[in-house]
């Protein structure tokens, strides 16, 4: 009876560490982030990692990897009625780096979005599409779990759904 006892206390014991460390790794991925998230207004400027004159949300369909040594990761799409989304992950100092984008070429848009990390909420909030191009970008740096890291850039408005996923 003692060693079943002490096995199930280990148990419980290790799944208290992994929902504690899980809860740290989520609780630290918008630091500095909750009072903007419903801001009105893109989160972030144009990244320096676009290159010159890439100002949409990706037009080939699929998805691409980047090139050379980077360890980029870019995913491609058509949202549900005519925009696109891009979806980046690269490391950054031992952190994942995640730039959601929506391309819909029309300014004045509001659309809610929602960044999603192995399944729970890291940061979400409501941008709108800028007049240059007609878009915006979500940028935002997460903890690097142990493993496969899911990520999900999922945006909505008026019924249209853009959902892009990277696994990472």
């Amino acid at each position: 009876m003692n060693r079943t006892m002490s096995s199930t206390t280990r148990l419980a014991r290790a799944l208290a560490v992994g929902v504690a460390l899980a809860g740290l790794s989520v609780g630290t991925v918008g630091v500095g982030t909750a009072g903007a998230a419903q801001v009105d207004h893109p989160s972030s400027l144009r990244g320096d990692d676009d290159p010159p004159g890439d100002d949409h949300g990706g037009h080939s369909g699929g998805s691409e990897d980047g090139g050379g040594d980077d360890d980029r990761v870019i995913r491609t799409g058509g949202c549900s009625a005519g925009a696109d989304w891009k979806l980046k992950v690269k490391t950054d100092d031992g952190r994942l780096e995640v730039e959601g984008e929506i391309d819909s070429n029309v300014a004045g848009q509001r659309w809610r979005w929602t960044l999603r990390h192995n399944g729970s909420v890291s940061d979400r909030g409501v941008a709108t599409t800028t007049a240059r191009s007609g878009s915006f970008e979500v940028e935002r740096k997460m903890v690097d779990l142990a493993g496969t890291d899911a990520l999900v850039f999922r945006a909505v408005r008026d019924g249209q759904v853009c959902r892009g996923v990277v696994n990472y």
